[in-house]
């Protein structure tokens, strides 16, 4: 489709070409649905929408339907499932275009499973990825201003996701038998993040179940005043936070334990646990299958290669998600931190570009500033955005700032200069398996693999 998109683009005035867009994926989306007998009918579909967290919310949210029995599949932005096998997105894409979701939601169906988690994001719903799927629960795990210049406007971006919630109420109630628990009509449920202070405009929609999460202690962004009737709260309380993971106490009663880093996930495991409990799964399935997590692919994921400090690879590539991630790595007590670090291109997002530079800048050792997707854009251009804001932070250019667009010797220059205690951050990938170019290249990647290999090379020598 990218082609054929890049092709008219040549012939089509991209005004014209933007208002037609939307008719066709809704089209494709359609004819896609009926070639696959609309397979997810017969699936308890789980959408999970945000700014932050989705991913990981979703792997923990399957770990849990896994531990509780049941056979599930997903689609989210570092792995796919179809129930039998798991794999790396390497489609660069989180929300499957075209008819690759509907295929996906087949296979699972064909694979023998019962429930379906879609990461469904805000790009997906603008272009109507997710029409024609018929969601039984919607999660927003949190909402604030991101992907501003390819929606237009906060605002834009905000009504995105809301149109996936209005969606969920037009969707036709099911009758499924999954087992002893989930069987006969399924009812509509949302389920948001009371901390977050849009929560009310996506508890407004009529369904038959409403569920909202918040801390317990906090002065909630969201006034209780504001909360519809009749809604579920389930709150919850950090009880410890370190380097070894974090405890936290549910509804003041129930204890849960996490064995990977950051109280950002404490949310995302808060997030999954209200999903799972509409659902009516035990606190001891959950419990179980939270502890098991040991990692996430490309989400404060240690990089090990027999070296006396630590590699982390993480997704992060938005200035808050990286301030969340140097307060998770805090806890590791390094001696020094190296940040390897770049910024999407293509027209996303331009203002981010010397804010991320300014919190490597503040918060980092040495700041390294590295090509990342660029997309169609001139990646020294995006470096010398992102350096920027490292210079705002009195880092000095071939001192402790380095501007190095090959991402494969900027990752080489991190090591070299590591040593014993030292943390290495490599951010803005994670797990993903290419960098988008021009014209819709896209070049295979792996920060992970690499990391591992630079590593072989080192000890070696």
């Amino acid at each position: 489709m990218s082609r054929l998109i890049f092709s008219l683009k040549k012939i089509i005035p991209e005004k014209i070409l933007n208002k037609l867009r939307p008719s066709y994926h809704l089209l494709w989306n359609f004819f896609s649905a009926l070639r696959y007998n609309f397979p997810a009918q017969k699936l308890l579909v789980i959408g999970v929408t945000g700014t932050t967290g989705k991913t990981t919310t979703i792997l923990m949210l399957a770990k849990i339907f896994q531990t509780a029995g049941f056979k599930v599949g997903y689609t989210s932005t570092t792995l796919f499932s179809d129930g039998d096998r798991e794999w790396l997105n390497d489609k660069k894409m989180t929300m499957l275009g075209r008819s690759l979701t509907q295929k996906m939601l087949a296979k699972m169906l064909t694979n023998g499973c019962q429930v379906a988690i879609v990461e469904t994001t805000s790009e997906g719903i603008t272009q109507n990825r997710h029409r024609f799927i018929n969601y039984d629960i919607c999660l927003l795990t949190d909402l604030y201003p991101e992907h501003i210049e390819s929606h237009g406007s906060f605002a834009n971006y905000k009504q995105a996701k809301l149109e996936l919630f209005q969606h969920l109420t037009k969707s036709k109630r099911k009758k499924l038998k999954l087992n002893k628990l989930l069987s006969g009509r399924i009812p509509k449920t949302i389920i948001v993040n009371l901390d977050n202070k849009h929560a009310p405009e996506f508890l407004q929609f009529q369904v038959e179940q409403k569920f909202a999460f918040k801390k317990e202690s906090s002065s909630s962004a969201t006034k209780m005043t504001n909360i519809p009737t009749g809604t579920k709260i389930i709150t919850y309380r950090l009880l410890e936070n370190n380097e070894k993971g974090s405890a936290f106490l549910v509804n003041a009663q129930e204890k849960f334990h996490l064995n990977i880093l950051g109280e950002h996930n404490v949310i995302n495991a808060v997030a999954a646990l209200t999903v799972a409990k509409s659902l009516q799964i035990s606190s001891a399935k959950i419990r179980s299958a939270l502890a098991a997590i040991k990692n996430l692919p490309g989400r404060l994921e240690k990089i090990e290669g027999g070296q006396n400090f630590t590699v982390i690879v993480d997704y992060a590539f938005e200035p808050k998600a990286l301030r969340k991630l140097y307060q998770s790595v805090s806890h590791l007590k390094p001696q020094k931190i190296i940040h390897v670090l770049g910024s999407a291109g293509g027209g996303r997002d331009t203002a981010r570009r010397p804010k991320l530079g300014k919190i490597a800048g503040a918060l980092a050792d040495y700041v390294i500033v590295t090509n990342e997707d660029p997309y169609d854009d001139n990646p020294q251009e995006i470096i010398k955005q992102v350096a920027g804001g490292a210079s705002a932070k009195n880092k000095i250019l071939n001192r402790n700032l380095f501007l190095i667009e090959d991402r494969r010797q900027a990752i080489k220059k991190a090591l070299s200069l590591a040593q014993k205690g030292d943390l290495i951050l490599i951010t803005g990938k994670g797990a993903e398996q290419a960098i988008a170019g021009p014209k819709g290249e896209l070049i295979p990647w792996d920060d992970r693999q690499i990391v591992k290999e630079l590593l072989q090379n080192t000890i070696k020598k």
